[in-house]
């Protein structure tokens, strides 16, 4: 084990990342890490790789990941599918302005490394359209699930209102705002059955992406082979949601 990480280290490539669990199924912990190539001077890193090596045989198996550059890499072993083995979790930070995060789950079961979250999916499939409407209102419409929110702003400063309103509140001109993509991914064992849910972030934006409107909230979990929406919320900042 520790012949490899030498061979690794030597060649540019370090450990970013480590975890161990029983990843396999067969009741042996196994060992979880990142590797990746650190830029010099920078916390950026290239080239992230999951390696997973069998506590049973030693043998190890090498996954490349789609999107494998960022900042703060990490790994989180929990069971996501409730068959009593770990998966795992890679995070990694993209750097950017808007917090956007790069997330993959995958199942290692019988040594066999399975998919079962992309981030690029999601955000496919998660989608909102964001419309500021007259008397300082912004609704949001969910289009995976057909909910529509309400986001009262009418409590933000006069100067940004005054951009966008006129004196009898109704709007200048036509204005549209946008959900980020996934800016967080978080497990959460919400019903205390030792299964993992997984909550989402997406920042919900005005004009333009510093100007935060709130989060949209997604809750998923597992069913039928794939993850699942099972509770949706609005997260405001400085307003009421109808």
């Amino acid at each position: 084990m520790y012949n490899y990480y030498a061979r690794t280290t030597m060649n540019q490539h370090s450990i970013v990342a480590f975890a161990q669990g029983d990843v396999t199924g067969d009741r042996i912990h196994d060992i979880v890490y990142l590797t990746g190539v650190k830029t010099p001077d920078s916390p950026f890193t290239q080239n992230i790789t999951l390696h997973v090596q069998n506590g049973r045989t030693g043998e190890v198996k090498t996954v490349p990941l789609r999107e494998n550059a960022g900042y703060n890499p990490t790994i989180f072993l929990g069971d996501f599918t409730g068959d009593g083995v770990e998966d795992i979790l890679i995070s990694i930070a993209t750097g950017g302005s808007g917090g956007i995060m790069y997330h993959y789950i995958y199942s290692f079961l019988e040594n066999r490394a399975q998919l079962l979250f992309d981030f690029n999916v999601y955000n496919e499939q998660y989608q909102y359209e964001v419309t500021y409407q007259d008397n300082y209102k912004v609704e949001v419409v969910s289009k995976i699930n057909h909910k529509k929110y309400l986001i009262d702003i009418s409590t933000r400063d006069a100067e940004y209102l005054n951009e966008i309103y006129d004196a009898n509140g109704k709007l200048k001109s036509p204005i549209t705002g946008f959900v980020n993509p996934l800016s967080g991914l978080y497990p959460v064992d919400f019903d205390s059955n030792k299964v993992y849910e997984l909550l989402a972030y997406q920042k919900i934006a005005g004009r333009y992406n510093a100007d935060s409107l709130g989060y949209v909230l997604n809750t998923l979990g597992w069913l039928d082979n794939r993850f699942v929406l099972q509770n949706q919320n609005v997260a405001i900042f400085g307003g009421d949601v109808g």
